[in-house]
Order: structure tokens, then sequence, then C-alpha cells
């Protein structure tokens, strides 16, 4: 079993970046399909973005393509989010997991708060 840690989050003005990053334990982590997605109060939990094992595959969710990047590095055990051109509907509280393969669970990080003040 994996367990994660999120951190970077913050407040931050509209059109600014932040960088959230996630720490994974174990010695498997590169066993696992990582990613990141978001809640904002009152709405369901929104896909944000996702990186294969290797991390030559990513994939993002429709709102957020072409400003925000993953990447991954499997000797350090952790996955981050480059968040560019940030929107205040960007505002969110952001969770990274972690995943084995689409028939397994998702492992998730325990949240961290993203504000974008516009």
């Amino acid at each position: 079993q994996v367990q994660l840690v999120d951190s970077g989050g913050g407040l931050v003005q509209a059109g600014g970046s932040l960088r959230l990053s996630c720490a994974a334990s174990g010695r498997t982590f590169s066993k696992y399909a990582m990613g990141w997605f978001r809640q904002a109060p009152g709405k369901e939990r929104e896909f944000v973005a996702a990186i294969s094992r290797s991390g030559s595959m990513t994939h993002y969710g429709d709102s957020v393509k072409g400003r925000f990047t993953i990447s991954r590095d499997n000797a350090k055990n952790t996955v981050d989010l480059q968040m560019n051109s940030l929107r205040s509907e960007d505002t969110a509280v952001y969770y990274c997991y972690a995943r084995p393969g689409v028939r397994f669970r998702r492992y998730w990080g325990q949240g961290t708060q993203v504000t974008v003040s516009s």
C-alpha cells in the first residue's frame, strides 16, 4: 500500500502559477499510475491530470489543458503538478492519487488547498 502526502497549495492571484507536489512512501512507486483530482465547494470531484508509470504518457482534463503540466520523478517518489495561468475557477482542494491499475482502487493524499483570487 502506498501513502501520499500533498503539498504546495496556497493563495495566488489570477494569472499566477503554483506547483503542487505529492510525495509517496514505499519502494514500488514506479508501479503506480499517478494523477490529480480537485474538488471545489459544492461540486463533485473533477479529474485534473494523470501520468503513466514511466511518465511517458499524460492526460489532462479539458479545463486545464495547455495550462497545467504533470510530471513525476520515480527516483524521488514524487509527482508534481505545475499550474500556470491560474483562474478563479481553479480554486479547489487538490488531491493526488496513486493507482496500480485500472481495475484497482485509487489511493489518495490528504489534499492541498489552492485559492485563486480574481
